[in-house]
């Protein structure tokens, strides 16, 4: 693209105030679907940033701390756990449209180490789909850490033949992170942080916040109101470890939204994401993302991001060839730590989305629902 006509359009579409539906009619929906479910779920702090037709309003509430009772706002850095999962599949689409993989390819052509093992027979797309038969959704604690990683997928034996089952996996798309960034020449940390974030221009997202950035992190909180945040573990980077602000993450959405703003290879990345490889129930696997029909009922929306969805094996059902992003569709993604909660949900079509992050890990379910009736609101 025209780097002029790209300027131009990137001026237009990333505004940051006002939306099509009226000011105060969207602050009436999202207060009364966020204000009872902080009281109910014991929220410190939540933001909502919704994304319309190139536009955002920012919606926050509470603390991000509650001992120094410093307000959210949209530059507060929250946890977003597994919609980290989104950028991690962002990089390896980059690389592979940078030529310097394919999806393809089997996995221990991009690690010696891995050479004479299970993944000899496993494809880097069937780790980032979870599918490489059966890896769990965590490590065990006896490999949790960057040092034994490599030795637990060594000796690691598949349950399922590469391709058969889904089973959501930190270690499989962790895995493909880790592969990815070695394809770019670079530790996976780097990769993300020099050269990702950067053409992404997302300049409050970090996998590890700097300390003249201390400040905007909040503080999480777990079940029993303790302060908790995210500590390290085995491919933590690859998998949960990106920290955001609400206001970064709705540009990300609209970059997903609007790919035709970024440079050929981030275009080429973004459809990669985008697109669908295989069926499970009523959702798409795409890379990181999950998608369903627009418009959708609640419920199926709810079924799709249930527990039995991360939890359990199912039957993948792959689309012969994979399907390009439909016409009408709603991407999404979960994501949570110990002490976080988030939810990311966009339609293309309709060009709007909603971000919600919090302060604290609340039921998937009660997200979506939050989700689904401004989506409802902006799309009547």
């Amino acid at each position: 693209m025209n780097p002029t006509l790209r300027n131009i359009l990137i001026s237009a579409l990333f505004m940051s105030s006002g939306t099509c539906l009226a000011a105060t009619d969207l602050r009436q929906v999202v207060d009364a679907n966020v204000k009872p479910l902080m009281q109910q779920q014991g929220i410190a702090g939540l933001s909502v940033a919704v994304v319309n037709k190139g536009k955002v309003q920012y919606f926050n509430y509470g603390v991000a701390d509650k001992a120094s009772q410093q307000p959210v706002t949209q530059d507060t850095l929250f946890e977003i756990g597994s919609v980290s999962k989104t950028f991690t599949a962002t990089l390896g689409g980059y690389a592979q449209a940078s030529g310097k993989l394919k999806l393809s390819d089997i996995a221990s052509e991009h690690l010696s180490a891995l050479k004479g093992s299970a993944f000899d027979r496993i494809s880097l797309l069937q780790l980032a789909t979870y599918t490489p038969g059966g890896l769990p959704l965590q490590f065990p604690d006896a490999a949790d850490s960057a040092a034994t990683m490599l030795d637990y997928f060594q000796h690691w034996k598949p349950a399922y033949a590469p391709g058969a089952q889904r089973l959501y996996s930190n270690p499989s798309i962790g895995l493909f992170g880790y592969l990815s960034a070695q394809s770019l020449g670079q530790p996976f940390n780097v990769a993300m942080e020099q050269t990702l974030l950067p053409k992404l221009d997302l300049k409050s997202t970090y996998l590890s916040v700097p300390a003249d950035q201390a400040n905007r992190y909040a503080q999480g909180y777990d079940k029993d109101q303790n302060p908790v945040r995210v500590g390290p573990g085995a491919l933590d980077s690859e998998a949960y470890g990106i920290k955001t602000s609400p206001q970064d993450l709705a540009r990300y959405v609209m970059l997903n939204l609007h790919p035709q703003t970024l440079e050929s290879p981030l275009q080429q990345a973004i459809a990669t994401t985008h697109t669908g490889y295989y069926r499970v129930n009523g959702m798409t696997q795409g890379l990181g993302w999950e998608y369903y029909p627009y418009p959708i009922k609640l419920q199926a929306l709810i079924d799709g991001n249930s527990t039995p969805m991360a939890m359990e094996p199912h039957k993948a059902q792959w689309l012969t060839p994979a399907q390009s992003q439909p016409a009408n569709v709603l991407y999404n993604k979960t994501g949570s730590t110990r002490g976080f909660g988030a939810y990311v949900a966009y339609v293309p079509s309709k060009d709007m989305g909603v971000v919600i992050l919090a302060n604290k890990n609340y039921p998937n379910a009660e997200r979506v629902k939050i989700a689904h009736k401004i989506l409802e609101a902006l799309g009547q």
